[in-house]
């Protein structure tokens, strides 16, 4: 017996300012089933889920949910033909309270009154019935990134949508918090409910979706039971090439230490972190989030003030206040959230790079424009960022692309190490490979690199050496060659056993 198609959106077309975004889209969603969309940043998969939540129009095209034709021109036709959409960027009124969230702009009246006693009661239903573990009353800038995704989901289900549509939903969820959304979704399949799901990564596709549909440079390339298909086959119809390499490691001169971090501090956060880090050489950081791997390179780098220990950059001891002394001892940090602050989106790309290199094109505090258009066009050059022009505005950028800017701010000067938070979290597999082969450069360059990362494969792939953290402790280090995916996963939930390796 053949799905039911709960959705079909049919010849969807869509431009900005007369550059296609959506040319000629058809996808098509299952009753009761995990429709997964995929294909590289850009591809168009958030412009036409959009479409679907009302917050594009699209040019053309029909689009039909249980087979009757919608119009959908905004979020309260959507809410009406019963589709919730939950976005990568998370959106939530942080001083407000979970169940003020949860029912904002479908508010329970009694009267002229919000019913606050019956919004407290049914807020209090759905988060025992999917067990998710959030007070009503609590104030969600007091939530865990994790806590404000899953949130997210719960204000989906309070309109009891039929379609939902999950952009990056795992982006920022430990492997626990994952297998928790994963049984929400079989949850809610199982009561007929159609979910479209979004994400870079394949493991996860795998094993929960059931259809795949591919879209590529604004195109629908095809639709695959997900049986039918393989990772290899689905990352060439995404790139419209093979990737070959993922994964590109490669042996480096390493060279002498020029990073010494020992017994470093913060109650609370992280205790005891000891490690040397040599130039050349990729030091990667594992653990589940909030194992407290962010909060160690804050420290490093001056954004977050530490209890006791010690840093020393290039054998001498030295006190980093503030991002600011950071950059003159010649350290870089490309932070995990690169939207909040990795990038400035409503900027030009020139903006964005020129704000670190200030030194190299002012001169008695006038801008030498010719040198900082030269600056910025070598590195739009050297990490090959698509943009018509460094006067592009950031936020127009794909991810893998704002995340190209992100780095660019920091190859550009003269950089000893480079500490990496998440560098691939929500690109695509194109722009991995690409930011993977710019790392390997870089450290052939004889910069030291920290590479933090919640996935595995890119920790093994990518690192010299392997740390793993547990609650603020450093658990294991090892050479990359005696690591494994259960060995790392092992130590992050925090078994212990004596460290390997050496700290140095």
């Amino acid at each position: 017996m053949l799905d039911t198609k709960a959705l079909e959106m049919k010849n969807i077309t869509k431009s900005f300012m007369g550059v296609h975004a959506l040319k000629d889209v058809s996808f098509s969603a299952y009753k009761g089933k995990v429709n997964v969309l995929i294909g590289e940043n850009g591809a168009g998969k958030s412009t036409l889920m959009k479409i679907l939540a009302g917050a594009y129009n699209k040019d053309s095209g029909d689009i039909f949910i249980d087979g009757k034709q919608v119009e959908i021109h905004n979020p309260n036709d959507s809410m009406t033909n019963k589709v919730a959409m939950i976005y990568q960027e998370l959106n939530l009124c942080r001083d407000m309270t979970v169940q003020e969230n949860v029912f904002l702009g479908k508010e329970i009246t009694k009267g002229m009154l919000i019913n606050k006693k019956e919004t407290m009661k049914r807020t209090a239903e759905l988060m025992e019935k999917y067990e998710m573990g959030i007070d009503p009353m609590d104030v969600v800038s007091k939530l865990s990134v994790a806590k404000q995704q899953m949130l997210e989901i719960v204000k989906a289900l309070s309109v009891d949508a039929k379609i939902i549509v999950m952009d990056e939903p795992t982006s920022s969820l430990t492997l626990q918090e994952v297998e928790h959304l994963f049984r929400i979704i079989k949850q809610l399949t199982d009561d007929g409910v159609t979910i479209i799901y979004i994400s870079h990564r394949m493991e996860e596709l795998f094993e929960i979706g059931n259809y795949i549909t591919v879209m590529r440079d604004g195109e629908y390339i095809g639709e695959w039971p997900i049986e039918q298909v393989t990772q290899e086959q689905l990352i060439t119809s995404m790139v419209g090439r093979e990737i070959t390499q993922m994964f590109p490691k490669q042996e480096v001169p390493i060279g002498d230490t020029v990073l010494k971090v020992e017994g470093l501090t913060k109650k609370g956060m992280f205790n005891d972190i000891s490690f040397d880090l040599r130039r050349g050489e990729i030091l990667g950081f594992s653990g589940l989030v909030g194992a407290g791997r962010t909060e160690v390179a804050l420290s490093i780098f001056g954004a977050m003030k530490y209890d006791s220990g010690s840093v020393s950059v290039g054998g001498k001891p030295v006190k980093i206040k503030t991002p600011y002394d950071a950059m003159k001892y010649k350290l870089a940090y490309l932070p995990e959230d690169r939207k909040l602050l990795g990038v400035d989106l409503n900027s030009k790309i020139r903006n964005n790079i020129s704000v670190t290199n200030m030194d190299k094109i002012t001169k008695g505090g006038f801008l030498n424009f010719k040198r900082e258009t030269e600056i910025c066009n070598d590195a739009v050059k050297q990490l090959r960022i698509k943009t018509p022009s460094i006067l592009q505005l950031v936020g127009n950028l794909s991810g893998g692309n704002q995340q190209k800017v992100a780095l660019a701010k920091w190859i550009t000067r003269d950089v000893d190490v480079l500490i990496l938070d998440e560098p691939t979290r929500g690109v695509d597999v194109g722009a991995k490979e690409e930011i993977h082969k710019i790392i390997v450069e870089l450290a052939r360059q004889g910069i030291g690199i920290i590479l933090i990362s919640s996935e595995l494969p890119e920790v093994l792939g990518m690192s010299d050496r392997i740390i793993v953290m547990h609650e603020g402790e450093m658990k294991a280090v090892m050479n990359a060659q005696e690591a494994t995916q259960e060995r790392i996963m092992s130590y992050s939930v925090g078994n212990t056993e004596q460290i390997e390796g050496g700290l140095s």
